[in-house]
């Protein structure tokens, strides 16, 4: 492996944990750093298409949560010129002390993405969520606090 795949592989990884501070600290603006600017995301339901779309749909659940916690391991990193591929597992807990029926829900799966070099340095292009399983109240994330 070359020196400058080792940096482009420490670049896209420093970029998918740099999201995940940005998310658990609802700073939105630094998604735009992450993300290119027509980048879609699948998030669960459907396709977000460009980085205000999928920036409204992550605020929109993180947003009245109480806190989240976003956990990334188990790097994979294929580059290929100015494109690359990513996967790594993640766990998310997210708390919402309101919520009826328990105030946790964890969501545990990978997120696989394709990443463009911009001048700027690496870009998200495309990030997919897999979830794998989940544990505890998806009211949490839904925002129904009713029984």
């Amino acid at each position: 492996m070359s020196a400058t795949h080792n940096d482009d592989r420490t670049a896209i990884i420093d970029q998918t944990i740099a999201y995940c501070w940005a998310i658990d600290e609802r700073n939105w603006p630094a998604l735009h750093d992450i993300f290119l600017p027509g980048a879609t995301a699948e998030l669960g339901n459907g396709t977000e298409n460009g980085i205000n779309a999928i920036v409204a749909r992550i605020s929109g659940v993180l947003n009245p949560l109480d806190s989240s916690q976003h956990l990334v391991c188990n790097h994979q990193v294929a580059v290929n010129g100015d494109t690359a591929t990513s996967r790594c597992y993640l766990q998310a807990q997210h708390v919402r002390r309101n919520a009826q029926n328990g105030r946790n829900y964890l969501v545990a799966g990978r997120y696989e993405d394709s990443w463009a070099r911009t001048p700027q340095g690496w870009r998200v292009a495309h990030r997919r969520l897999v979830v794998m399983w989940t544990d505890g109240n998806s009211r949490v994330v839904r925002g129904d606090e009713s029984g």
